[in-house]
């Protein structure tokens, strides 16, 4: 991981800041999600009944789940920025779960910089749009525009 401080960073508003690894999505994931959030629709336990009553052909990720990756895909692909004291997660503007991840396929995150906003002197609010892809399909499962505020 690259160190850069905000005004490298503000050149890079546009482009894409980096691509995180591979992860694969098995059912322990899966089910330990389930567990956690105390989300147990069927769809992401039951494999036979999914593969009866769905299209899906076998259980699928929560779509939080994926989204709760971010902050793990974020610290593989994008940059240390000197100088932080903490980076905190702000929010979204967007999230859209556009597709399903089905159990045992691998996702990934795509991160490009939209925005940079300077608010008090030291902070920095930062608009990523990031694609949580799934290897081998065309359609993403996730598209959002995350905010996380750099102190």
């Amino acid at each position: 991981m690259k160190n850069i401080n905000i005004e490298k960073l503000k050149e890079m508003v546009g482009k894409e800041l980096g691509v995180s690894n591979w992860i694969k999505i098995n059912q322990n994931r899966i089910n330990s999600f389930a567990k956690c959030t105390e989300d147990y629709q069927f769809i992401h336990l039951d494999e036979e009944k999914t593969k009866d009553q769905t299209s899906f052909g076998g259980t699928i990720a929560h779509g939080f789940l994926s989204l709760s990756l971010l902050s793990k895909f974020a610290n593989e692909s994008t940059f240390n920025f000197e100088n932080k004291k903490i980076i905190i997660n702000y929010g979204f503007n967007k999230i859209r779960f556009i597709n399903p991840v089905r159990v045992g396929k691998k996702i990934r995150a795509k991160f490009f910089l939209l925005e940079l906003s300077l608010r008090k002197h030291d902070q920095v609010l930062i608009k990523y749009e990031v694609t949580i892809e799934i290897e081998g399909e065309e359609k993403p499962a996730v598209f959002a525009e995350w905010l996380t505020l750099l102190v």
